[in-house]
């Protein structure tokens, strides 16, 4: 008896006892398979080159039967179709040749997708789907790390160019929704039959999805799984991590960063400590997250094995956020630019920590400018002048475009600089002897319009100032209001809190968890992650 028959007697067999694992064992395609895979293919190659030869064998070798005993199935249309896609993937694939193999492996799992979609049998075919969906997500995770090969090839659909990876995530979906929208047992009920496989084939789509850069399709997933899915803590613990990982990505990328932090934290404290390389991934979305909502990594955390190779990328961001310190914030997104781009972090963390940064220069402005009144019982607010925030703002500007400080006695000029200036200027630079800007011999840096205080090179206004201030107010990350005809900013309830800088200026995190929105929703409660 060939090869051939040989495999489809045993395929047969393992359909009419739905033995689903020794289906998977047996139904391989990596290139590691055993020797008898490829003696199959040199057979198939030889005995089985038209197409009808295949289809003949298949056909004859598993016949659709009736009124089989209880307990045992038969072969249906959409299993003979795969089989002869099977048969056909090992004669005609060449495993050097990584855009032919994806090929017929997209094929094979769509073929599968279709037999596995059967209402009665299908089930038996999990295991196998799961398989052939895993290896073609990590032959396309491949290709999608070869340009070279991947920009020569494009699926085609109404006009839409798609890349590998978008094509073969449409694949896995369709495997995903017929689990999904399977009705054995219950919604709260441990999950059984193909319900089984519904966030193993939702991450390997998800996992596509942020290869290739289309996070926005991932929200259809998430909205189906919100809809009808059981509930995430009934499935294993990989595959919670790796879910959570995925839609807290997706809150961050759509800048919902507590429903991210909210995601990654329970991703993180689920993780095993031993590891580190998974922690370590979810750290590099986590930080950023808590840090766009004014919370700083801890002394504990930054201890850890999985954050010491981001400690160098973090830390010194967060000192220049608490100090307001743009030259520092600006230089170090430039050190770390390309990680962070290839992250997706550089424009977030570029644009959105921005309100933070302003917030704490205001807040130094104020303590260095700021003078107490004489008599403690004055119920005179305490107030920021503007012009002295323009003053420094101008400063930090001509400092981000090249301008370095120098020292006028020392070349026997006298001082012009405004005394508040010359203050602010001693509390941010090295020398308390270096007080006032020589602009740069070969004239300003062109910068970019992220790294200008308000746009690129743009000179820093008055008005600037203001509708900065206001829109600190509006945020709450100031308390209190714009005095217009006295061009200052007043503090409101010093006295109840017991320092005008509390007062003024309250703490990020506490201000955002206690805004009030116009439409009713929970803060805490993340779309897509279904709980008990």
């Amino acid at each position: 008896m060939s090869l051939v028959s040989q495999f489809l007697s045993q395929i047969q067999q393992q359909v009419r006892s739905q033995q689903g694992d020794l289906l998977r064992s047996w139904l391989q395609v990596e290139p590691e398979s055993p020797k008898q895979y490829y003696d199959l293919a040199a057979e198939l190659r030889s005995k089985f080159s038209r197409q009808d030869a295949i289809d003949k064998i298949v056909e004859d070798r598993l016949p659709q039967q009736d009124d089989l005993p209880e307990g045992q199935a038969t072969s249906w249309p959409g299993l003979l179709a795969f089989l002869k896609d099977y048969l056909t993937y090992w004669r005609d694939v060449d495993f050097s040749d990584l855009l032919g193999a994806h090929q017929l492996l997209s094929g094979l799992v769509n073929s599968c997708s279709t037999a596995f979609a059967h209402p009665t049998y299908g089930s038996m075919l999990l295991q196998v789907s799961m398989s052939l969906s895993e290896t073609l997500a990590r032959l396309t995770m491949n290709l999608n790390r070869r340009p070279d090969l991947t920009r020569r090839l494009r699926v085609v659909d109404d006009d839409n160019r798609k890349s590998v990876a978008e094509s073969s995530a449409e694949i896995i979906q369709k495997i995903f929704t017929t689990c999904l929208t399977d009705r054995s047992g219950t919604r709260t009920s441990k999950p059984e039959g193909k319900r089984v496989g519904i966030y193993m084939f939702a991450n390997l789509v998800l996992k596509l999805l942020f290869a290739c850069r289309r996070t926005q399709l991932a929200k259809m997933i998430f909205v189906n799984i919100e809809s009808i899915s059981p509930p995430l803590s009934l499935y294993p613990a990989a595959q919670r991590v790796t879910f959570l990982y995925y839609i807290g990505r997706f809150n961050f990328s759509n800048q919902h960063y507590h429903r991210a932090s909210l995601c990654l934290q329970e991703a993180y404290l689920q993780t095993p400590p031993q590891l580190v390389s998974h922690r370590c991934n979810i750290l590099t979305y986590l930080i950023p997250s808590n840090l766009l909502l004014g919370r700083f990594p801890s002394d504990t955390l930054t201890s850890r094995p999985e954050a010491q190779s981001l400690k160098p990328i973090f830390l010194p961001l967060c000192m220049a956020v608490r100090s307001g310190n743009f030259m520092q914030f600006q230089s170090h997104l430039a050190a770390h630019e390309s990680w962070l781009l290839g992250k997706g972090l550089l424009l977030p963390l570029s644009n959105r920590l921005r309100p933070l940064l302003w917030r704490s220069l205001t807040r130094k402005t104020f303590i260095l400018t700021y003078v107490p009144p004489t008599d403690a019982s004055s119920r005179k607010a305490a107030t920021l002048e503007l012009s002295h925030l323009l003053t420094v703002a101008t400063y930090v500007q001509h400092r981000l475009e090249g301008w370095q400080p120098y020292n006028p006695r020392l070349r026997g000029q006298p001082s012009q600089a405004n005394p508040v200036f010359m203050k602010a200027l001693k509390n941010n630079i090295q020398s308390s002897h270096e007080t006032t800007l020589m602009p740069p011999a070969n004239g300003s840096q062109k910068l970019r319009p992220n790294e200008g205080l308000i746009w690129g090179n743009a000179q820093v206004t008055y008005e600037d100032v203001e509708m900065t201030v206001a829109t600190l107010v509006q945020q709450g990350f100031m308390h209190g209001f714009i005095a217009h005809s006295q061009g200052r900013f007043a503090i409101i309830g010093a006295k109840a809190k017991g320092s005008p800088v509390l007062a003024g200026w309250p703490n990020v995190w506490q201000t955002i968890k206690e805004r009030r929105y116009d439409d009713e929703f929970d803060l805490d409660q993340v779309p897509g992650w279904v709980t008990l």
